[in-house]
């Protein structure tokens, strides 16, 4: 399938997942500070990815992926707080670390595939 425009990406697709279920298990919290962080950053990753998509270089667009593994650095980081303050189960925990190595690894194999073409 050709990619033509950002929500063709599995990367932008699993992102959305991601921000979807971050919404999802923190809409109950009442830590307001933990829950608007996490879900900032987790937006982000998504945000990043379509805006790099829209930019009229490689350079930059991988400039904006790299501003989103940031983000999702940054997620995996809280969700690791969020599981020691029992904000959630192991179970949710787990699928959520997941969906952040699996996107990690799609983030990385993008950027590698855009500087080949640089």
């Amino acid at each position: 399938m050709k990619i033509q425009d950002f929500e063709d990406l599995r990367v932008w697709q699993l992102s959305q997942k991601l921000s979807l279920e971050i919404y999802s298990i923190t809409s109950k919290l009442t830590d307001w500070g933990f829950r608007d962080q996490v879900r900032r950053a987790s937006v982000s990753i998504s945000c990043n990815i379509a805006e790099g998509f829209g930019r009229p270089s490689k350079k930059e667009y991988i400039r904006y992926l790299v501003i989103a593994k940031g983000s999702l650095f940054e997620v995996r980081s809280i969700l690791h707080l969020g599981k020691g303050l029992n904000y959630y189960d192991q179970d949710t925990y787990l699928r959520l670390i997941q969906y952040c190595r699996d996107l990690e690894k799609m983030t990385w194999g993008l950027i590698k595939h855009l500087k080949q073409f640089q």
